[in-house]
């Protein structure tokens, strides 16, 4: 025991001594490099000195230079964090401007693809005209015809009567005649003879009258002939005529009908299920078109002209049902006036952004995208001035932070009225519109149906 205690006393004598020289030749070398100085202070009435070891000098020194390296680095530090900062900026103001540019050639697109629209939905009145005014040519050449058809055949009746008769009156003049030949042979009564000149005379006269008549009808039957000739003629050229307008009218519902069918896919929507759905509601506002109908008694016949005719109608009322669904479906676009996109769909700021942002100034007009009945008109949370519109198919659209609500509860509205102004409400941190698209519920992102209508609308 006593040895232990005797070994720890020696080593830690041991380590005193090395802690002790180690301190002197530190002191050693600070001498060398840092001798000890004096700092004379002097005054009127006396003088003092103060004494600077070469351990304060080096703490001094070293402290010094301690400051100078972190100033430097981080000032080193600043400057490129403000470089890189205004690379950002720009960068941002770049990509800023790129998208405003290509938000402005998109605006500019579906201006003119709803000019298309327009310009497509009077092709198709006036293909509509054009195919009532042809039908009406139809039945009136179709009567014509029969008028023509009835005719003739009168007329060949009356001429075999005619010609029937006159071959009667010629056996009957050539009996008389044999009678006359007969009775001059025999010298018959005076009386008897004059009869049969009287008799023949007449048969004479009847005949000459038969002739004439068979000379008129004659004539008339090549009347009649030139006349259905003519209107062989003009129906061959009606033909020709229907061919080229129905198809200017085909190729115009399919160039109609395709972006608007790629519009519907382009979203994942079940195309079949809404139209019918469409059709079964159908309300009598520019809905089904009916069949045409050529025969006058009321049936439908099967000539290829009725039957292209009416597919040309069921397309079109294709698209006229494309088109009501189109109008209860948000494809339309909220924002009218001066804007420019801020924020999308998606993640933001660690949590999930349920909308697309649009900037602008106060009061920007904001309009419905889509047919449907407002069900929340007024504050609600972070949303500020709020309007929840519920449309057909389960669809929803929220339009948030307005300055001012114009419609209330209960209302019907239809596509492109406006409902509101863009404002600054609710946890908002500037002048923008932020609109959801929902459906049963779940957010999805608007753009997709504003960028699939932008060819359409």
């Amino acid at each position: 025991m006593q040895a232990g205690t005797g070994l720890r006393r020696c080593f830690r004598g041991m380590g005193q001594d090395l802690v002790t020289l180690f301190m002197a030749r530190l002191r050693a070398m600070l001498e060398r490099t840092f001798p000890e100085q004096r700092l004379f202070l002097r005054s009127d009435t006396e003088t003092r000195f103060i004494r600077l070891s070469p351990l304060t000098q080096f703490t001094a020194v070293a402290g010094s230079a301690l400051l100078l390296g972190w100033t430097i680095v981080s000032s080193a530090i600043l400057v490129m964090h403000s470089l890189g900062a205004g690379d950002f900026r720009e960068q941002a103001l770049r990509d800023q401007a790129v998208y405003e540019a290509r938000l402005n050639e998109l605006s500019h697109e579906r201006d003119a693809r709803a000019r298309e629209a327009s310009d497509a939905q009077q092709r198709f009145a006036v293909a509509l005209a054009e195919v009532s005014a042809m039908q009406s040519r139809l039945l009136a050449s179709e009567d014509r015809r029969r008028e023509l058809e009835t005719g003739i055949d009168v007329i060949a009746g009356t001429l075999r009567d005619t010609m029937k008769e006159r071959d009667e009156a010629r056996g009957r003049s050539q009996t008389l005649l044999a009678e006359l030949a007969e009775s001059e042979a025999d010298q018959p009564e005076i009386s008897h003879l004059e009869d049969l000149e009287n008799t023949l005379t007449f048969m004479t006269l009847a005949l000459g009258n038969l002739a004439h008549e068979r000379d008129e009808m004659s004539t008339f039957m090549s009347e009649a002939e030139t006349l259905l000739a003519d209107v062989a003629f003009d129906q061959k050229l009606e033909s020709e005529r229907n061919e080229r307008i129905f198809t200017q009218i085909e190729e115009a519902v399919a160039t109609s009908l395709t972006p608007i069918d790629e519009m519907f896919s382009a979203v994942g929507l079940p195309t079949d299920s809404i139209i019918e759905q469409v059709r079964r509601s159908y309300s009598g506002q520019g809905g089904p078109l009916t069949p045409i109908t050529f025969s006058s008694s009321g049936d439908a016949p099967e000539d290829p002209l009725t039957r292209r005719a009416n597919d040309v109608l069921a397309q079109l009322d294709q698209v006229n049902l494309y088109r009501i669904a189109a109008e209860k479906l948000p494809f339309s676009f909220p924002v009218k006036g001066h804007y420019r996109s801020t924020s999308g769909f998606g993640p933001r700021w660690g949590r999930m952004h349920e909308g697309h942002d649009f900037a602008g100034s106060t009061g920007t007009p904001i309009h419905t995208t889509a047919d449907g009945v407002v069900v929340h008109a007024g504050r609600q949370s972070g949303y500020g001035n709020l309007i929840k519109i519920r449309h057909e198919f389960g669809f929803e659209t929220r339009y948030a932070h307005l300055s001012r609500i114009r419609v209330k509860v209960g209302q019907r509205v239809s596509r492109g009225e406006r409902i509101g102004d863009m404002g600054n409400t609710g946890r908002s941190t500037g002048t923008h519109l932020h609109y959801e698209v929902r459906i049963s519920g779940d957010p999805v992102n608007p753009m997709k149906y504003i960028k699939a209508a932008r060819d359409v609308f």
